[in-house]
């Protein structure tokens, strides 16, 4: 792209463009909305890394954090751009190239193409890397950027040649064609492009398809196959046609014990023997127990997955639901008719023919390894989230198949309209079968008869009482770490009344809970007194920046790096008016009526605050809260005469009755120290700590809601007060090297169950409305478990999201192999077996953004534990199932020889 030269360049590449931060701050925040109100397919973006970008935002917020803190910010005016920390060292400077695996908003940052302009305008440099918006989709179209384009490496079956192609995923095979030929000079109609996938000829690519590539499943690094009419093939080639993969069936197949006319296994031949894959498998066709897809001695169920590009999370989820019995029973036997093309939640069954054809081939390639590129092209069709090949989240992807399978799978093609009825205080188990049956009238499939379950959710109103209860069916159990459901706060208490020094208490809170929660959780920490209250305010740099006076406030306002102070006040009498009265501390470099307008006034330590009644203050009243609060701070050895006027910090009393004699008059200078009689200079100043006034024992203050003061203290005051009491200010919560020592804590999976079912408030941001109050409310919600599927899923909550933090919690969280017994959480007591068994897990190992997926799953009829890592599948003892990497957890019931019987003889009359 090329971008204008500017009139406003100068010497060393930084523009002297004429705006100021705030200008440069408010234009591109406009051209960013402009941006987004105007999406459409072919935008350009550009991607700037976070490191230069984050310079630039910390000089365009310099104006906002001087208001804060009343002086000069330090952020400079950063250099030119640079995107040399994002790009591949070797790439080629007119075609930079992103360092793979690169995270959004961590290492770079996207910014429309006239946001570039003007910041190239102002700061020259670059190099620029273009990137176009696309849009994708089948029933809602999402609009993303694609910054990592299509990377196919082509072989040219002449010469063994191998040039890197790049394009856009949505760019066509006709596309591919016109670049491939001008890059190599060959004719159009003598150029033959192969899908060389593994350096296998997988298809001939049609040169007048505007099928995308993504659609035609090519997939980022892999090969592709370039022979022209008239050349000899190359040698590897030519040895590859013979190893052509099985074509793709567009249906299920009738029979279970053929699979596209016969599985074609690493050698070329079709085999068939006997094979016992799970109790009960029965072919419609023979009505025999057997699936003749393996040859002798060979194990199904033991193929991994190829990683398509950063698809182990994709991998990992498959891997479990491959080996889910009832699953597999089901897409392994003839499903076709289950299939609902009209479904409009559905993907038009193609999503379940591509799962059911990639689990025949799972099961039918002994331990060969399978490349799911056709269900990936599916897969990123109907879910645009999961397109590209950057690190997603297994368990989405999980809730995302079954739902979908469900969709694609629902006998049922015309939904009823039911209108459901009030509960009218019915007994529960009446009105939890009542709803689930009308469930089944609209949602009927291998899916929900498998793995769904029904729990019963009640909501208390906080305000009139009202107790709502409904019973929703569930697909999976997200259930949180009990650490995720409580916070850590570290808030420091000053005594107004100077009875005790400044004191930090740490209190377990809420993670969703309210300012008054955090009131309440200190108030019993420090022993608060009934006629007694906490000022909850933040301290940044040195002043109060924010009261929190609000009880319902939400406590996510509060972030871990901040420094929150609680004032212990006594309660004022009831109808006498109040005012905040806020005192600074500063002065320790200059003197204050030496700095120009504020800007040379160091302030220091944290704000005195305290509420005092409306009447005028003197100076005198505002020494005497000076001093009540600092008496604490007293340093034991300090000089006892009096200094300045003033002994022990407190103005004797006939010191007090001489001042009266003597005060200047309120705007008179104050020039030497004798001629004041307050123990400290004090200044009125206003909300910016710009302006200054210096106050005499008898100066008049008329109060606002929030009066400032300053306090300059010299050397003769630290002296007498250890100031440090002030400075040493913690965080409300730092993470220390100790912390680390709590991931080697374990919980119980039972644990993170109870905590899944006790009973919280709403978050302030899922609030219910009340049927009665006719107001939203933050309602209390308690879950209870009430019907439970065979196949019971565990998501351990191990990632917390927020606006400001992301965060992956290690903790290893102990769950049973065998005979987890789940009967006490169950209220429907209906004399059903609750006991389950592990048979697969999914894995994350490392952190945010990145990480390795693996699974873990059982060969039921073995009996023995396999570990699938990608493409590599080896066996692993029982022992190592449990560690802290695991976060989605199967689990399948085990059922008494009576219940076996009677599902037996229910399936028989089916």
């Amino acid at each position: 792209m090329t971008i204008p030269n500017s009139d406003f360049m100068i010497e060393n590449g930084v523009c002297d463009f004429p705006t100021t931060p705030e200008e440069e701050k408010r234009i591109v925040s406009e051209l960013i909305t402009e941006s987004e109100d105007n999406l459409k397919e072919g935008n350009l973006y550009f991607v700037i890394s976070k490191r230069w970008y984050t310079s630039w935002e910390k000089y365009v917020e310099q104006s906002t954090k001087e208001y804060i803190s009343g002086e000069s910010s330090e952020a400079s005016r950063p250099g030119p751009i640079d995107n040399h920390d994002i790009i591949e060292s070797e790439s080629d400077v007119n075609d930079p190239q992103l360092r793979r695996l690169l995270m959004e908003r961590v290492d770079y940052v996207l910014v429309p193409q006239e946001v570039w302009k003007r910041l190239v305008e102002w700061y020259s440099g670059g190099p620029p890397i273009e990137r176009k918006l696309i849009c994708q989709g089948f029933y809602t179209r999402s609009y993303s950027v694609e910054v990592y384009p299509l990377c196919l490496m082509l072989t040219d079956g002449r010469d063994e040649s191998r040039t890197v192609i790049r394009l856009g995923k949505q760019a066509s095979i006709r596309e591919l064609y016109e670049k491939v030929c001008a890059l190599t000079g060959v004719p159009q109609e003598k150029a033959h492009i192969w899908d060389y996938f593994d350096k296998r000829k997988n298809g001939l690519l049609d040169s007048l398809s505007y099928k995308s590539l993504e659609e035609s499943s090519l997939h980022m690094d892999q090969d592709i196959l370039l022979e022209v009419d008239g050349s000899s093939s190359s040698q590897s080639a030519m040895s590859s046609t013979g190893n052509e993969l099985a074509l793709v069936p567009l249906e299920p197949s009738r029979s279970s014990v053929t699979i596209a006319g016969g599985p074609t296994l690493s050698n070329g031949h079709s085999t068939t023997s006997n094979f016992s894959l799970f109790p009960r498998i029965t072919s419609e066709d023979d009505g025999s127990n057997s699936l003749s897809i393996l040859g002798k001695g060979e194990k199904g169920g033991l193929a991994g997955l190829s990683n398509l590009g950063n698809t182990c999370f994709m991998n990992s989820a498959l891997q479990c639901l491959a080996h889910t019995p009832p699953i597999v029973e089901y897409f392994l036997q003839d499903y076709s008719d289950d299939i609902n093309r009209d479904n409009p939640l559905g993907m038009c069954g193609e999503l379940a023919i591509a799962f059911g054809d990639l689990l025949k081939k799972l099961w039918s390639s002994g331990r060969n390894s399978v490349a799911p590129r056709a269900f990936k092209t599916k897969l990123a069709r109907f879910a645009p989230q999961f397109s590209g090949y950057n690190q997603h989240d297994s368990q989405e992807l999980l809730a995302f198949l079954l739902d979908g399978l469900h969709e694609d799978l629902n006998k049922v093609k015309r939904k009823p309209y039911i209108e459901l009825k009030d509960s009218d205080s019915r007994p529960d188990d009446e009105v939890a079968e009542e709803l689930w049956n009308y469930h089944k009238a609209r949602n009927d499939s291998v899916i929900v008869d498998v793995c769904q379950g029904q729990y019963k959710s009640t909501l208390v109103c906080p305000a009139c009482g009202k107790i709502s209860i409904t019973f929703d069916p569930f697909m999976y159990l997200s259930v949180p770490l009990p650490s995720t459901l409580t916070r850590s706060m570290t808030v420091t208490v000053f005594y107004c009344d100077g009875s005790h020094l400044p004191m930090p208490y740490t209190v377990i809170v809420p993670k969703n809970g309210s300012i008054r929660d955090l009131i309440t959780a200190l108030g019993t920490a420090c022993l608060l007194a009934e006629d007694e209250s906490l000022l909850l305010a933040e301290v940044y740099d040195h002043k109060i920046f924010k009261y929190f006076e609000n009880p319902l406030d939400s406590l996510s306002s509060i972030k871990d790096d901040e420094h929150i102070v609680a004032y212990r006040l006594n309660q004022m009498p009831k109808g006498s008016g109040k005012a905040k009265l806020e005192i600074l501390h500063g002065g320790q470099k200059r003197p204050i009526l030496e700095s120009v307008r504020g800007r040379d006034v160091k302030l220091f330590g944290t704000p005195f605050v305290t509420y005092v009644n409306t009447e005028p203050l003197s100076g005198a009243d505002i020494d005497a809260v000076l001093s009540r609060f600092l008496s604490p701070l007293h340093k034991v050895h300090a000089p006892s005469k009096i200094h300045n006027g003033s002994e022990n910090g407190h103005l004797p009393d006939a010191t007090v009755d001489e001042a009266s004699e003597i005060l200047s008059s309120p705007d008179t200078e104050i020039d030497d120290a004798s001629d004041r009689e307050l123990s400290f200079r004090i200044f009125l100043t206003d909300e910016r700590g710009l302006n200054f006034k210096p106050l005499q024992s008898e100066s008049s203050i008329s109060l606002g809601i929030a009066t400032r003061v300053l306090v300059e203290w010299n050397e003769g005051e630290h002296e007498r007060y250890d100031s440090s009491y002030l400075s040493d200010l913690p965080e409300v919560h730092k993470t220390s090297f100790s912390a680390k020592k709590t991931r080697q804590e374990s919980i119980s999976l039972f644990s993170c169950l109870e905590a899944f079912l006790a009973e919280e408030p709403l978050g302030p941001d899922d609030m219910w409305f009340c049927p009665s109050c006719k107001e939203h409310r933050q309602a209390n919600k308690k879950l209870d478990l009430w019907k439970l599927p065979d196949i019971l899923v565990f998501h351990l909550k191990r990632f917390t999201y927020s606006r400001y933090l992301k965060n992956k919690i290690d903790t290893f969280v102990n769950f049973p192999v065998h005979d987890l017994d789940l009967s006490k959480y169950v209220k429907n007591k209906n004399d059903q077996s609750y006991l389950y068994e592990l048979y697969a897990v999914s894995n994350h190992y490392g952190g945010l953004g990145g990480g390795h997926y693996t699974a873990y799953a059982k060969l039921i009829d073995d009996n023995e534990w396999y570990h699938f890592d990608d493409s590599h599948v080896s066996s692993v003892n029982e022992s190592e199932i449990k560690n802290s990497a695991a976060y989605v957890l199967f689990y399948r019931r085990v059922r008494s020889e009576t219940e076996t019987q009677t599902v037996e003889m229910s399936t028989d009359m089916d």
